[in-house]
Formats: structure tokens, C-alpha cells, sequence
């Protein structure tokens, strides 16, 4: 009995050991499916992977503005959807402005345990990017931090550019 107990934990920590290796992976969908009543009325769903394999890791971000030349930062409320490791975004910050959205899946504390989707929104609301930054760590491509100063910049490029029209 002592054996199969030794066994079972040993095949446990393997699991969890071998789910733990590598990094998170994070994607947007949009428009999101209006005849799916768990993403009905949402502005994007983020999908959040190990791998190939939706988890229900935590999802936290930042919608990144500036309105009639003020900074705003809003932090983002997510729903949970009737699939796993998808969440529903519903639009939380105004219209008027220039808006980037900063939103990332966690799945510890580690280096390459965050990965992060900048998501840039058009004068309508409409999403017109995502970037996932990304570098090589030895043979793999990971998830890498995003630079809130590029952020910050592109917006104030982008609010000038609004401005001048």
C-alpha cells in the first residue's frame, strides 16, 4: 500500500512539475460571437493557454488613455464564459479619447510566468492591433514584458495625430 501512496504522489508531482513547464500563452478574439449568450454584448474575449490547452489562469489589465489631452489609466473587470480559460471583456471606458488596452494571463512568478496582449482601439472602438511582445529564450520564442513607455508613447503619437485631423 506504502508503494502505489509512493507512487500516486510521484506521478502527482510529475504532472504539476510537467504543467508548470513553459510559459503562458495569451490571445484576443474579436468581434466577439453575439449568439453565444456567455460572450453576448462583450467588446473581446481573451483566451488564455498553456500550450495548446485553455486554463483558467488569472487575467488582469489596464485600459491605457488620453482624453481631451489627459492620461487616464481604468482597470479592467473580466467575466468568466461558459469555456474554459476564455473571458469576456465588456467596455469600460469612455469613448471620447485615444484608448490601448494592456492585458495579460499569469500563471506564477517567474520570468516568463505573464503574458501580455497590447491591444490598440480605433476612434470607433474597433480593435486595429494586437501584439503579443514576444523574445527567443534559447531554442523557444516567450512571452516578453511589455514596455509601458512604448505604450505611452504610441498613444501620445496617436492622440496627436487625432488632434491635428
Amino acid at each position: 500500500m506504502r508503494t502505489i501512496r509512493l507512487l500516486a504522489l510521484g506521478s502527482l508531482l510529475a504532472v504539476t512539475a510537467f504543467a508548470k513547464f513553459g510559459p503562458p500563452w495569451i490571445s484576443i478574439e474579436y468581434p466577439a460571437n453575439p449568439y453565444d449568450s456567455g460572450s453576448r454584448s462583450a467588446h473581446l474575449l481573451v483566451h488564455a493557454f498553456h500550450h495548446g490547452t485553455p486554463v483558467s489562469f488569472p487575467i488582469a489589465g489596464t485600459a491605457e488613455g488620453i482624453v481631451a489631452g489627459a492620461r487616464r489609466t481604468i482597470p479592467l473587470e473580466f467575466k468568466t464564459t461558459s469555456r474554459p480559460g476564455v473571458y469576456a471583456l465588456h467596455k469600460q471606458w469612455p469613448s471620447e479619447g485615444v484608448w490601448t488596452l494592456v492585458v495579460g494571463v499569469t500563471q506564477g512568478q517567474g520570468e516568463f510566468d505573464t503574458a501580455k496582449a497590447v491591444i490598440e482601439l480605433g476612434p470607433n472602438g474597433q480593435v486595429t492591433s494586437v501584439n503579443v511582445p514576444t523574445k527567443m529564450s534559447g531554442n523557444y520564442r516567450v512571452p516578453d514584458r511589455v514596455n509601458m513607455a512604448d505604450v505611452e508613447a504610441a498613444l501620445r503619437t496617436r492622440a496627436g495625430s487625432v488632434a491635428s485631423k
